[in-house]
């Protein structure tokens, strides 16, 4: 017996078909029992009739939610079904009775993460993983195309990237060594052998954070290239959200739709293009909104939310103050005070999604940064190397890929955004 999709099912539309998979929903009567039957695709209505199973009645009847059946039977089109058709079943075979599935209504978002293992198996949930599988897939197709190659760091590094005390120690045989916050310096090695790389990887951040904008363990897509000015790279970084934006629509409006995602709002991120306005720029704008931000300061959340509430597609802010900057940003040559970088930010109230910017290759400037910063000189020695064979101007950025995914999918909160969230105070299941 061969059996096919639901999916498949439904675009068979009659006839004979088998299918197997899970109860998503079960409704009991006194001579019909009525299952919704999921499996990765979709879901089906399948009617069991007492009176072509009066032997196994009493084993159907014990059936509860997401107990897995295989079912064969004829498929016809029925406007009252959740799908607009029906599965009259002629044979099944249970293959599992579940237990009382402990997932019911009403339950708060806390339970659903102590069940994560099982909240997997909502269509919310699914959704979010097919939408997030394109778009793993579509940074790497886009990568591919631009001729980059794909670049691997290790997980487990020396010593930090990032300022401040937001590091995972590991006890590396007895050395004290940190889960990586970024491949960035691994990359700016690399770009001498391969000019234009990238990366999809997890890193980690022991950010005392309990925003709805924060893991601790996240996905990664980094780019570095060789050549490449802030212009360059934002160029690299436009085209890419524009094509992953594009890909989710052609592949996942079902699953969009399913998440109540109105594509109205991603649709103008296709269309248009996206402003590019300087830190100061910002400032005045924010100035409008009766936000008065001191020259000097990083945009908070809070500043950043008001700045979008102009615009409806992703924008870049550039040139931000170089003393609140990290060490590796360089300094503007026409304007000392402030770093050739960007964020690129995120409408409906997203945050941002990108930092990026050029790279300092004056060693000079980078130790005076890095004394700045507090920073030790010779932890650093390895990246002065790097600068002192051949250094050419080079780019590079990074994407929150559990960021990209809550804005595409119109999440509230980005833990729904991976399969199994790490955060501040949740480390299981």
């Amino acid at each position: 017996m061969k059996y096919i999709q639901i999916e498949q099912a439904l675009k068979q539309k009659k006839g004979k078909v088998s299918v197997r998979g899970w109860i998503y929903r079960i409704r009991k009567q006194k001579d019909k029992i009525f299952v919704i039957l999921r499996d990765s695709t979709d879901i089906l209505q399948c009617v069991f009739s007492q009176s072509k199973f009066k032997k196994q009645w009493k084993a159907i009847d014990k059936l509860l939610i997401e107990s897995s059946i295989k079912i064969s039977g004829s498929i016809k089109a029925d406007k009252r079904a959740v799908t607009n058709y029906e599965i009259e079943v002629e044979d099944f075979e249970i293959v599992n009775y579940a237990e009382r599935f402990p997932i019911g209504k009403d339950k708060s978002p806390e339970f659903l993460l102590d069940v994560r293992h099982l909240w997997l198996r909502s269509r919310k949930i699914q959704s979010i993983l097919k939408i997030r599988s394109t778009v793993f897939g579509a940074i790497h197709d886009y990568f591919r195309s631009k001729g980059f190659y794909e670049f691997h760091s290790p997980i487990i590094s020396s010593g930090a990237a990032e300022s401040g005390p937001t590091k995972f120690t590991v006890d590396y045989f007895g050395t004290k060594t940190y889960l990586t916050q970024t491949w960035q310096f691994y990359a700016e090695a690399a770009i001498y052998t391969l000019e234009k790389i990238y990366t999809i990887a997890p890193c980690f951040r022991a950010e005392k954070s309990k925003t709805s904008r924060h893991l601790t363990e996240y996905w990664h897509a980094e780019v570095e290239a060789a050549w490449y000015n802030l212009d360059d790279l934002i160029d690299v970084a436009e085209g890419l959200i524009k094509h992953v934006v594009s890909q989710v629509l052609k592949k996942n409006r079902k699953e969009l739709e399913i998440l109540g995602r109105d594509i109205k709002k991603l649709e103008p991120t296709i269309k248009k293009k996206f402003p590019r306005i300087t830190y100061d720029q910002a400032l005045r704008l924010l100035k409008k909104k009766k936000f008065n931000v001191k020259w000097g300061k990083d945009l908070r959340t809070m500043e950043e939310d008001k700045l979008m509430e102009y615009y409806n597609v992703p924008v870049f802010v550039t040139f931000y103050p170089k003393d609140s900057m990290a060490f590796y940003k360089p300094r503007d040559k026409k304007k000392p005070k402030v770093a050739r970088c960007f964020d690129c930010l995120m409408p409906e109230g997203h945050g941002e999604l990108i930092g990026g910017s050029e790279r300092e290759i004056d060693i000079k400037e980078i130790k005076k940064s890095l004394k700045f910063w507090k920073e030790k000189i010779e932890d650093y020695e390895f990246y002065f190397d790097i600068n002192r064979y051949g250094s050419v101007p080079h780019s590079g950025f990074g994407l929150g890929v559990e960021r990209f995914v809550k804005w595409i999918c119109g999440l509230d909160n980005i833990k729904d955004a991976i399969a199994f969230p790490r955060t501040m105070t949740r480390f299981k299941p």
